[in-house]
């Protein structure tokens, strides 16, 4: 059984191939698969841990290649399920030399919106270590459901819980909805790893240490907040700071915050407790983060960009 679970979106992303052009001017565009869970299940996956992903694919010819990429990838997809009545879900990508993402969705409604709370098995669930989720598989009804009772299943059972919220407005009804959905599972969760630019939005201060503290006070032992090629920073309630980030050329910056994730949960999963982390081990924890997030932005699409552990750790002894 998988030592860490990912629960919520697989999809295509459709790349544009041309930097800070707009969706509706780009020429062509490069496949990769994707998904913020998936992506972090890979990302496991190619640094030694065992992952499984729960999801859903349309029974299509992007679905077979999105359960083909993951099984390729060694990620257990024995809950990755098909649904014959809707099609997968696409996103389109226009990256900007910023580091910032434009994306349109076509998912109406998408399979990875389609998962019943009756098709997660508590059994697959209680058997791993580490669950993580994110906030775009609460956006709709039945996937609401199913990923709330796989929370409820893993935190009942003291997986370690891992929470991106992932915002991406366009998804929801209303902004109103979007917060009221990412705060009420924000209990349940140890870590929590924010975007720098969706902060504000969550935490209604542009303040680190003002913003933590509000959602550390719901739960949570780890607060980090991500912010590009800056690094991140941490907050336990006891210690906190920043870790500089990694220069590298930017070639997709697409799915640097999964690949950090990964990298992040790699190492948390050997701790023994997250509240009692000191500065100093946070610190190394956040760089070995911070080297697989910089180099996902190295190569075109997420899943391909993930580094394995070799790679990471070559890349950290040549930086020094």
């Amino acid at each position: 059984m998988p030592q860490a679970l990912c629960i919520g979106e697989l999809l295509i992303d459709f790349v544009s191939v041309t930097t800070d052009t707009t969706l509706a001017d780009c020429p062509s565009f490069h496949k990769a698969p994707g998904g913020a869970p998936a992506n972090v299940a890979v990302g496991l996956a190619k640094l030694g841990v065992s992952s499984g992903f729960i999801g859903k694919v349309g029974d299509d010819p992007f679905g077979e290649f999105l359960r083909k990429t993951l099984d390729d990838a060694g990620v257990d997809t024995t809950y990755l399920l098909t649904d014959r009545n809707v099609r997968t879900t696409l996103a389109f990508v226009a990256t900007r030399s910023d580091g910032k993402k434009d994306i349109a969705f076509w998912r109406h409604p998408g399979a990875d919106m389609m998962l019943e709370p009756e098709e997660i098995d508590p059994a697959y669930i209680t058997s791993a270590q580490v669950f993580h989720y994110g906030s775009i598989s609460l956006g709709k009804l039945p996937s609401r459901e199913a990923t709330m009772r796989a929370i409820q299943i893993a935190r009942k059972n003291g997986l370690l819980m891992s929470y991106d919220p992932n915002l991406r407005l366009s998804l929801w009804d209303s902004a109103e909805e979007a917060k009221r959905r990412i705060w009420e599972v924000m209990p349940y969760a140890q870590v929590v790893k924010c975007a720098e630019e969706e902060w504000e939005f969550i935490t209604d201060t542009k303040d680190f240490e003002e913003g933590a503290a509000e959602i550390l006070d719901k739960g949570p032992s780890l607060v980090v907040v991500t912010r590009g090629a800056e690094g991140c920073y941490f907050d336990n309630g006891t210690a906190r700071g920043e870790v500089p980030g990694f220069k590298v050329e930017i070639v997709d910056p697409l799915g640097a915050g999964d690949g950090f994730v990964a990298g992040m949960l790699s190492r948390l999963m050997k701790c023994v407790t997250l509240s009692g982390l000191k500065e100093n081990e946070l610190r190394d924890i956040m760089t070995y983060a911070n080297a697989c997030g910089a180099l996902t932005c190295t190569k075109v699409g997420v899943i391909p960009a993930l580094p394995t552990a070799e790679e990471v750790e070559a890349f950290l002894v040549a930086r020094g």
